[in-house]
């Protein structure tokens, strides 16, 4: 008997609040942004099915993670990630965030 193949969705869209709390607490006020990346691409992962290499983030919610400088992070940020067949997830700034 042959395994039957499972079917997999051609492009998944999700929308998402990120928790960016713990981004401000934990890392020095220097390295505040860039953990905020780090934290919104571990979510992804973590929600998405997908593994980190794969994910790419818009520069978009780059630069809304970095506008008030590296220190001074929003507490949380929607976002919006689309996962195509391929595996890649891409991840940009929901249109209520801006």
């Amino acid at each position: 008997m042959a395994k039957e193949e499972k079917t997999r969705v051609e492009e998944l869209e999700r929308e998402f609040v990120v928790p960016l709390r713990a981004s401000q607490h934990a890392p020095p006020e220097q390295e505040r942004a860039s953990h905020a990346l780090k934290t919104v691409r571990r979510f992804i992962v973590r929600h998405m099915k997908g593994k980190s290499e794969n994910v790419w983030i818009d520069p978009r919610l780059n630069e809304f993670l970095w506008t008030r400088s590296r220190g001074h992070i929003p507490p949380r940020v929607r976002v919006k990630a689309i996962r195509f067949e391929d595996g890649l997830v891409e991840v940009d700034l929901a249109e209520e965030s801006t």
